[in-house]
């Protein structure tokens, strides 16, 4: 235990030790957290890469710099531009930091099935908000293709397209993936994690398997609902959707483009019932303190797997996607949890947490 405490006390040495450049020079460099309750029940190594602690409080924060650093690279946006996204939340908070960083409009198109604490923070940051009835994506009027269209009808605009645009998985290529290759000193069994974009998954993912020759396995984890096991488990056959998850932003019913960049290398892939992600969401806040939303459980509870395929004394690193913030009125609320049929779920010494009814 202590050699994998001393690890991350070196591995800081990443964080720049300088004053950065507003919100933009602040994403990235996140710690690598040793989670030390489940790494000694499953006698391995296991790590959360705190994305949660980027300045717009999630993973996405990297692939929106990066989508929004690639458009302006290519001249495809010029000063007073608008920014345009179809997303579930999360990309849209952290287009609408980058652009308010940048001077740029943003507009979001999402499912209005979301949190009403994502929609509410988004109008907070100055976004255009507009919610849209969830359909699937061959329906054009997806959210997706909602926010194209606009885009396209205006003068000095960009859709940033995160599902499809590999500038995505390049951003975490160049930055998620040589740090934790640097915070682990390059001892990384397995790296393993959802994916609703395929952006982090595909860039970390390629990254680590470049640096270390191949032997860093790369697995998916996936939520109900989503086809992405059964497409790697079957080598490629894609089934039809159904049933749904708790989780937010993660899973999916096709192989995007960032995705398909990578999705041949991983090592296998598997699905994570909502009840185990619940249960390890309230178990993290209890033994670790870390108040995490339910896609980062998830990822928790895939790392947890993995360990125990690899062997005791592997190294696996998952990803902490965001805090709860967003999500609490529903994942510590009662009434939701039963509706969901949740509630016993979760071990009955941390039904404590369930404060909101």
């Amino acid at each position: 235990m202590f050699s994998a405490l001393r690890t991350v006390s070196r591995s800081r040495g990443f964080a720049s030790h300088s004053a950065v450049q507003g919100f933009n020079g602040a994403v990235g460099n996140t710690p690598l957290i040793y989670l030390k309750g489940i790494s000694e029940k499953t006698g391995s190594k296991i790590y959360g890469k705190a994305e949660f602690q980027n300045p717009g409080g999630s993973v996405k924060d990297r692939a929106a710099l990066g989508l929004v650093r690639n458009a302006e690279a290519k001249g495809l946006i010029k000063p007073g531009g608008t920014v345009v996204e179809g997303t579930a939340g999360n990309t849209g908070i952290g287009l609408a930091h980058v652009c308010r960083a940048k001077g740029y409009k943003c507009v979001i198109y999402m499912p209005s099935t979301q949190s009403q604490e994502k929609i509410d923070l988004l109008r907070m940051l100055g976004a255009d908000v507009r919610p849209v009835p969830a359909v699937a994506f061959e329906n054009p009027q997806n959210y997706n293709h909602q926010a194209r269209e606009y885009a396209e009808s205006l003068e000095n605009a960009i859709w940033t397209n995160q599902f499809d645009n590999v500038a995505n998985a390049d951003a975490h290529y160049t930055s998620t993936g040589p740090e934790i290759w640097e915070q682990t000193q390059g001892q990384i069994d397995g790296f393993i994690c959802s994916t609703g974009t395929g952006g982090t998954l595909a860039g970390i993912g390629k990254y680590l398997k470049e640096k270390s020759g191949g032997k860093t396995q790369i697995w998916l984890a996936d939520p109900p609902g989503s086809v992405l096991t059964s497409y790697v488990e079957s080598e490629g056959k894609l089934v039809e959707r159904s049933g749904s998850s708790i989780t937010e932003g993660i899973g999916q019913g096709r192989i995007t483009d960032n995705l398909e960049t990578f999705v041949k290398e991983l090592s296998g892939a598997f699905t994570v019932p909502d009840n185990k992600s619940i249960s390890m969401l309230y178990e993290l806040l209890d033994t670790e303190g870390l108040y995490l939303g339910a896609s980062s459980a998830l990822n928790v509870v895939a790392a947890v797997e993995l360990a125990e395929r690899l062997g005791r004394g592997s190294t696996v690193v998952t990803i902490l996607c965001d805090g709860a913030y967003r999500y609490q009125s529903r994942l510590f609320s009662r009434k939701w949890l039963v509706s969901k049929g949740l509630e016993e779920a979760i071990p009955e010494h941390l039904k404590k947490y369930i404060v909101l009814e």
